[in-house]
């Protein structure tokens, strides 16, 4: 088995030379952005989310605050959980809202369905946003998002950690009104920098195409540009088409290694499949990429919330190192799709 601890961007090198080409597909027919291979990354990025569709954006601030402003938070609240990257509370203040910080699972690292419930109830917020951390989902997600349809309040889905995670053949980003995804750098696959709208709501999908391009064409859409260049959307189809092998490797090494290894760590309910974005453990270890997140968002931002969980998950757990090597002697893309 091939070194899964060793640093690596999960790329194969076996798909350079079609990334060129797409490459060079671009500058032949001079269409840089707003082109078809922008359109091509989306289509399969709706063919993984079980046919939802996708909207592509330059990075994934620029679909959570489509989302945020669809939903209409500007002025109100929206219940976030505190173990998360700061990118989310701050996407709801630069949406014109004010983050309410809720406490997570212990379990799972996520929002859990009381927390929300009592949010819900106390702060009255047009949005709940729940983030699935480390590349499972969070396990109260079903329960969240009937909670939120029958409160009326919009589910976004923050996947930025779960390509390739799914609970029962369902994809992250589907249970909800809306789910963003992120191609960074350091992600399961990646573009370098990008993001991901899905949604089965053909009116936020369309409203988020006008949102990231200033509301062209008919400017109903107030947004700025938060366009995808169709150099990037070409490295995304090529890691689109990849994202199937690199989820079974990582999930692999964790069947055959990492959990025969590791007793007390992130063990995940059945009928759910991690991406593996992070290996969580909750046992100091020697070789370890650190935590997820040390510093929990409401004391970052100086919220005077009681979060308890928040506060033990901070100081409790730990990320052993797995990642995607291609192995040589396994089949290429090409034989892979057929």
């Amino acid at each position: 088995m091939l070194d899964h601890t060793s640093f690596a961007i999960g790329f194969d090198p076996r798909d350079r030379e079609r990334l060129h080409a797409l490459w060079d597909s671009v500058m032949d027919n001079q269409r840089w952005s707003e082109g078809p291979l922008t359109a091509r990354f989306e289509d399969l990025w709706s063919a993984h989310c079980d046919g939802a569709a996708s909207v592509a954006f330059g990075s994934w601030t620029g679909g959570a605050l489509a989302a945020l402003t669809y939903a209409g938070v500007k002025g109100g609240t929206v219940v976030c959980p505190s173990n998360t990257f700061m990118a989310t509370p701050l996407a709801v203040r630069a949406a014109g809202a004010e983050p309410v910080f809720a406490d997570c699972r212990r379990d799972d690292l996520c929002l859990s369905y009381e927390a929300v419930e009592e949010a819900i109830a106390r702060h009255r917020p047009r949005a709940v946003f729940l983030v699935h951390i480390g590349g499972h989902l969070a396990f109260d997600v079903e329960r969240i998002a009937a909670l939120c349809r029958s409160e009326g309040v919009f589910l976004i889905e923050d996947c930025a950690h779960a390509h390739g995670a799914s609970l029962d053949g369902a994809r992250a980003g589907t249970f909800g009104d809306a789910g963003i995804y992120s191609f960074y750098a350091t992600k399961t696959i990646s573009t370098g920098e990008g993001g991901m709208l899905v949604t089965r709501d053909p009116e936020l999908a369309a409203f988020a195409r006008g949102f990231r391009n200033y509301g062209k064409p008919d400017h109903e859409a107030f947004g700025l540009n938060f366009r995808l260049s169709e150099f990037t959307a070409a490295i995304g189809i090529v890691q689109t088409e990849r994202l199937p092998e690199i989820v079974a490797a990582k999930n692999r090494i964790a069947r055959d290694v990492l959990d025969h290894e590791h007793a007390s760590r992130l063990e995940l309910p059945s009928g759910m499949i991690s991406g593996y974005y992070k290996y969580i453990v909750f046992d100091e270890i020697p070789k370890t990429t650190g935590r997820v997140y040390e510093q929990p968002c409401h004391r970052l931002m100086g919220h005077q919330v009681d979060l308890p969980n928040t506060d033990w998950v901070a100081e409790n757990h730990w990320c052993v190192p797995l990642y995607y090597h291609p192995d040589p002697v396994r089949p290429d893309h090409d034989t892979v799709e057929a």
